[in-house]
């Protein structure tokens, strides 16, 4: 059994980017109702697309 290790939360830089705005509304519907945030969504889309990344190497 895996033992239980309280997460930390890693430091974070503020960054400002533009998205078009389908891609907005997409992120957006697909969050409703859900306990995620906009930033979650694309943070864990960005770990997702490196992993891919590094996988195709």
């Amino acid at each position: 059994m895996k033992k239980f290790k309280i997460p930390s939360i890693p430091p974070t830089t503020n960054k400002c980017i533009r998205f078009p705005n389908d891609i907005i509304d997409k992120i957006e519907k697909s969050i409703e109702g859900k306990n995620c945030t906009f930033t979650a969504f694309v943070t864990e889309a960005v770990k997702v697309a490196l992993e891919n990344i590094e996988e195709e190497k």
